[in-house]
C-alpha cells in the first residue's frame, strides 16, 4: 500500500489565491479600492473604520463587509454612518477567506463603490495568511496590547502594508515602548507605514486617512 500524504494547508490557500485574483480582477474592472483591515478583537478596527467613513463621506461611495463569528453590532454602527454593510458570520473560524468576500459582494453591489472596507475577524494569527483580492492591508495595534506583539506574532506585521498604533491617549497608562515597536515592526517589513492615532479623541487620524485618500486616488 501506497501512503500519499496531504498538504491539507497548502491546498486551502491555494484554492483561495485563485478565487482572491479571480475578486482582484472584478474589482479592478469596477474601478473599486479595497482595504483589508485587520487586528486582534478589541483594537479598534470598528472605530477606524468609522474614522474613514467620516474622512470619505462627501468625497467617494463607499461599502463596507463585516466580519465576525457572530453577531451584527459593528455592521449595525457602520450602518448607521450612512453606508452600505453586509454582515458575514463565520459561525466559529477565525478569519475571512476570498469565498466568503466573493459572496458578500453579490450582496453590497460594488459597481456603485469606489472604496470597500473589510473588517476582518479579530485575530492576530489567520487572517494575514488569506489574500482577498485587496488593494491594502491594514492592521491595527492597540497601545494596551503592548510592544512585543510582533515578535509573537510576526507574519501580521510583515504581510501588511500600514500598521496604525490605536489607543495613543493611553500611551501615559502603560509601559508601551514606541521607538522599540517601530525598530522590530520596520526591521521585519521596512515599506510598512506606521500611524499613530486615537480613534477615541481624534489625534492622529488626519495623517492616516490623508495617506489613505492619496492610495485610492493614485491607484
Amino acid at each position: 500500500m501506497v501512503v500519499k500524504t496531504l498538504n491539507v494547508r497548502e491546498d486551502i490557500l491555494g484554492a483561495n489565491d485563485l478565487i482572491a485574483e479571480n475578486l482582484r480582477t472584478q474589482f479592478d474592472r469596477a474601478n473599486v479600492f479595497v482595504i483589508n483591515i485587520m487586528s486582534s478583537p478589541g483594537a479598534g478596527k470598528t472605530s477606524v473604520i468609522l474614522k474613514i467613513i467620516e474622512h470619505f463621506a462627501d468625497k467617494l461611495k463607499i461599502g463596507v463587509i463585516e466580519g465576525d463569528i457572530a453577531s451584527d453590532v459593528d455592521a449595525r454602527k457602520v450602518e448607521a454612518a450612512n453606508v452600505d454593510v453586509v454582515q458575514i458570520n463565520t459561525d466559529g473560524a477565525c478569519h475571512l477567506d476570498a469565498n466568503m468576500i466573493l459572496s458578500a459582494c453579490r450582496s453590497l453591489g460594488i459597481d456603485d463603490k469606489r472604496l470597500v472596507i473589510i473588517e476582518n475577524v479579530g485575530n492576530l494569527v489567520c487572517p494575514a495568511e488569506f489574500k482577498l483580492g485587496e488593494n491594502l492591508k491594514v492592521m491595527i495595534l492597540s497601545i494596551p496590547e503592548g510592544h512585543d506583539k510582533p515578535l509573537k506574532y510576526p507574519l501580521m506585521f510583515t504581510e501588511s502594508d500600514a500598521l496604525v498604533l490605536n489607543k495613543i491617549d493611553l500611551l501615559p497608562h502603560t509601559d508601551f515602548d514606541m521607538e522599540q515597536l517601530r525598530s522590530t515592526v520596520t526591521a521585519m517589513n521596512p515599506k510598512i507605514r506606521i500611524f499613530p492615532l486615537s480613534a477615541k479623541t481624534g489625534e492622529g487620524v488626519a495623517a492616516f486617512t490623508g495617506w489613505l485618500q492619496g492610495a485610492v486616488e493614485g491607484r
